[in-house]
This record gives C-alpha cells, sequence and structure tokens, in this order.
C-alpha cells in the first residue's frame, strides 16, 4: 500500500489519493512544456560545462564547435512529447 505522511506519522493513501498521485505523476511525464524545460536544463548545463572552450586564450577545436552548436539545435523540431522523449544529446566531446 503506498503511504503518505501525516501529522508526522505514515499513513495508507486512500484510492483517490493513489489515483490523483497517478495522474500527476502522467501529466508531467506528457506534458510538453515540462519536458521542454527539463530538456532545455539539461541542455543548458551541457553547454556551461563546455563554455570555458569558447574563452579569448583557448583554440576550440571543430568537435567541439560541431557538438555546442547540436547542444544549441536541441530543441529546433521537437513539436510533440513523442519527439521530445525520444531526443538523444550528442555524444559529449571529450575537453
Amino acid at each position: 500500500m503506498t503511504k503518505k505522511l501525516e501529522d508526522g506519522k505514515y499513513v495508507d493513501m486512500t484510492a483517490d489519493e493513489i489515483q490523483d498521485l497517478e495522474n500527476l505523476k502522467n501529466y508531467h511525464h506528457n506534458n510538453m512544456d515540462i519536458l521542454m524545460g527539463e530538456l532545455r536544463r539539461k541542455r543548458d548545463y551541457l553547454l556551461v560545462e563546455t563554455d570555458w572552450t569558447a574563452n579569448s586564450d583557448v583554440t576550440m577545436s571543430a568537435e567541439m564547435k560541431e557538438y555546442r552548436q547540436k547542444l544549441r539545435d536541441a530543441t529546433e523540431g521537437l513539436d510533440t512529447v513523442e519527439k521530445v522523449k525520444a531526443y538523444e544529446f550528442p555524444t559529449e566531446v571529450k575537453k
């Protein structure tokens, strides 16, 4: 049985509470705005991880330029939940 914390104690959830929780999970896993937000956050993190390669005193390799461009283009054409879920990030380039 699924439990919830209530007044400092774990108690069984009602069937309606369990259904509401499942509905919320399904909403989250099938909501385009949420999925795109998650994708953008991961993309942005990956770009930040390689920002140092764009410093003026560093020569960026062609592979790194291509990798970063693929990251910037990550959201192009992702117009359905299925496409967002199926998206695979490009393989990270060795720094």
